[in-house]
């Protein structure tokens, strides 16, 4: 398979995932939020329109990005195969890709839910630690550092981001459930969406999706 789109919750390891999966097919990761800061950065047609929203702290509107993805699923390193990573991220996006997807004459063949349990994310993310001189990322649990709350690259102070507390961890879980639920359900009744265990090494989650993806899909069966 592909064409393929990647879901999961934060701290799931979605892309940490989806490096590694791109590096085993060949393919490329369309990432809507890095696509969206190239485009800003050379200063696109797309890109100066969306900059106005970006700067006045407003959602880039679907148009846009919708947009964007469709230009970058055009090029040519894209026509064997991509995977996605940030989009979509609402019904009506989704909508927007299967036109895009019948205007290149091609399918989405499997979406993949990266499934891990909330405890454990919570467990993961609260771990975390930042430092506040340079930003090197350490976590208590995988990559704790030499000194304990002290960077080993230059000295600086870590940190615990307000983002990585376990109260704010909870709440942003929930946003992801709500604003993901539609998007499972659409892709369920297609017959694509496929769970994948996200519990284990980054290598042996890396190696089963590998073999999800390896199996057709019941829209292929």
């Amino acid at each position: 398979m592909k064409r393929i789109l990647l879901l999961g919750a934060p701290g799931s390891g979605k892309g940490t995932q989806a490096e590694g999966l791109c590096a085993r097919l060949g393919i490329p990761v369309l990432g809507s939020g890095n696509l969206l800061r190239a485009e800003i950065a050379r200063e696109s047609d797309l890109g100066t329109a969306a900059k106005r929203f970006v700067e006045s702290g407003k959602l880039v509107p679907d148009e846009l990005i919708v947009a964007m993805m469709k230009r970058r699923m055009e090029k040519p390193d894209a026509r064997k195969g991509f995977l996605l990573d940030g989009f979509p991220r609402t019904l009506n996006q989704a909508e927007s890709l299967d036109r895009i997807l019948d205007e290149l004459g091609v399918r989405l063949e499997c979406v993949l839910e990266i499934d891990v349990d909330e405890e454990m994310v919570i467990g993961r993310m609260s771990s975390r630690r930042i430092c506040e001189a340079n930003g090197h990322v350490f976590n208590l649990l995988t990559h704790p550092p030499k000194r304990s709350g002290v960077c080993d690259h230059c000295g600086g102070r870590l940190v615990t981001r307000a983002d990585d507390r376990p109260e704010t961890i909870r709440q942003r879980l929930e946003v992801y459930r709500r604003n993901t639920e539609p998007l499972i359900r659409y892709y369920e009744s297609r017959g694509v969406l496929r769970k994948l265990d996200g519990t284990g090494s980054v290598e042996e989650v890396l190696d089963r999706a590998v073999h999800v993806l390896s199996e057709p899909s019941e829209s292929a069966r």
